[in-house]
């Protein structure tokens, strides 16, 4: 069983969808002992950094994520809370990657958000080979610098982490769920993950 963590962001309905064409099983969830018990967590999100922190903090889900065992995914703003530290609102974060989230500086007229189809170079990578150039679809106005745990690279106004991983945590910038064919490779290699 999947366990999809539930809190105020925009697009755990997609990730349902996602899974129930993977014929995947699965509940949305914010109960502890559910999320601790599922085989695989994933942890997606659309919003804002601090809001999104005050709601799991009191509910004790930012101690309970860090502390979990099997394979989690972090989608989109769930990647960039599980860095430390996050420049939108100047906000603490969860702290599995010790890496702070930047706010995109256009350096001429690239508009931010970066949003839309751009592509993946896989580094030391969880992420099926044959997504190598592939195109994902982004909507972010933050970013992780490629560091230690990166595992995919995309390139707007500068290079960033497109996808990370340490331990038994995985994480990607962009939407798998929006990201048609190749987006449905890369759950799966996660949901292959033990």
């Amino acid at each position: 069983m999947i366990a999809v963590i539930k809190y105020n962001a925009g697009n755990i309905r997609s990730v349902a969808f996602a899974l129930e064409r993977l014929h995947v099983d699965f509940s949305i969830t914010d109960n502890p002992e559910e999320i601790q018990k599922a085989d695989k967590v994933i942890f997606p999100g659309v919003g804002e950094a601090n809001t999104t922190m005050r709601y799991l903090k009191d509910r004790k889900l930012d101690v309970l994520i860090k502390e979990l065992k099997q394979p989690v995914l972090g989608i989109c703003l769930g990647m960039q809370l599980l860095c430390s530290y996050s420049e939108e609102n100047d906000t603490p974060c969860i702290g599995v990657f010790d890496e702070q989230v930047k706010k995109f500086q256009p350096l001429q007229h690239e508009k931010v958000p970066h949003m839309g189809w751009n592509s993946l170079t896989p580094t030391h990578s969880w992420l099926d080979s044959d997504v190598a150039n592939k195109f994902v679809y982004f909507v972010h106005s933050y970013f992780v610098p490629v560091n230690a745990y990166t595992s995919a690279i995309t390139e707007y106004i500068q290079p960033f982490s497109a996808a990370m991983k340490k331990d038994n945590f995985y994480a990607v910038q962009f939407h798998p769920e929006k990201s048609a064919t190749v987006g449905e490779k890369i759950i799966r290699s996660f949901l292959k993950q033990s």
